[in-house]
């Protein structure tokens, strides 16, 4: 049978793309996932504990728009790739 999904959001958030936290920059969000959303314009970070969401945080709410990419590069910064920059990328660093 199929298994059922850890988390989704209802209304939807229009989720983008996503990545595993796993640098050394932000050692605070190690193992956190992000999410891009395109509908509700943030950045999400999701922090899980055994196969479950413990906690959600809304970062960059209505500041870059819509976020269609996020990765972390291999600075350990996190990029994110928003309509708004036609094609360049927002870096977030310490």
């Amino acid at each position: 049978g199929l298994e059922q999904p850890l988390f989704y959001w209802n209304p939807s958030i229009a989720p983008s793309g996503m990545a595993f936290y796993i640098g050394q920059g932000f050692p605070e969000w190690k193992d956190s996932l992000f999410v891009g959303a395109l509908k509700a314009q943030m950045l999400v970070r999701l922090i899980f504990e055994d196969r479950r969401v413990k906690q959600k945080e809304w970062l960059l709410q209505n500041t870059v728009g819509r976020i269609r990419d996020v990765r972390q590069g291999p600075d350990g910064a996190i990029y994110l790739q928003p309509d708004s920059t036609r094609g360049k990328l927002l870096g977030v660093k310490r």
